[in-house]
Order: C-alpha cells, then structure tokens, then sequence
C-alpha cells in the first residue's frame, strides 16, 4: 500500500456487534466506510498518544470481559499482582449474567500502563479495554 486512493479489506466480528455497530450508525447517519475509518482514527490517536506521551500518568482501564471464560479472571488477578506497583485499586461490577466490568485505578510510567493495558487486551475473554489516562505534572509525583 502507498497511502493513495482507497483499500477494501474484510472484517470478522460477531454477529450481534455487528447489528448493533449497524443500527448505531443508521442513526447518526454513517455509512459502514465512514464508521470503521472514524473508529480506527480514534483508535489511532489514543495508541499514539499514550505510545508518545512520556513521563508518569494516572488514569483508569476499563475492562469489559466475560466471566465464564476459563481462568480469565484469575488471568486478570496475576496481571493486576505481576503490576502492583502501577496498579493502585480496582472496582468489580457485574453487568449481566456473564459480563463483569473491572475498572483498575493506575498511576505510574505511560509505557508501563499501555503495556498493562495491552496484556489485557490480549487475553482470551476479554472483550474491550479502554485506557483513560492523564499526564502528571511533576508536582503529583
């Protein structure tokens, strides 16, 4: 690819993401195109933001997963103990019948909270991660 003109490429996703991304976006009037390009340039702008921001954040990631997979939560538990120096505390929620939400208070180096936000996403199970983060001045530290 060299940037010009335009590429179509195919994407797998469940089938109810799908109809609710679809009926979303009927009603703010995007077509399918428009959508994914905006979602990926948000998507884009967060991951460069907190690849080149550097110094100390805080900030909290928000995990949507599903409970019933296999070791997924106890998955998450190492993860926030491997971490404990970032991680600073965490509130469980259960949205449904096997969805939980975990919202994990962080405050350390931005490499190190994207890095934790990253394993997570990588897990088998989980469903969304989304990192909201704010660079400390020097001050906080």
């Amino acid at each position: 690819m060299n940037g010009k003109g335009v590429c179509r490429f195919s994407v797998s996703a469940p089938s109810d993401l799908l109809e609710e991304f679809n009926a979303t976006i009927r009603r703010i009037g995007y077509d399918r195109s428009k959508a994914v390009q905006a979602s990926m340039r948000s998507f884009l702008s967060e991951y460069k933001w907190t690849k080149e921001v550097k110094g100390t954040a805080a900030g909290g990631l928000i995990v949507i997963y599903d409970h019933e997979v296999r070791g997924l939560e106890e998955e998450l538990t190492d993860i926030q103990h491997r971490n404990r120096e970032t991680v600073k505390s965490t509130m469980h929620v259960h949205l449904d019948r096997r969805l939980c939400l975990e919202i994990v208070a962080v405050k350390g180096e931005v490499g190190t909270i994207q890095d934790l936000a990253e394993g997570l996403m990588r897990k088998r199970g989980v469903k969304q991660v989304k990192l909201a983060a704010i660079a400390l001045p020097t001050s906080a530290l």
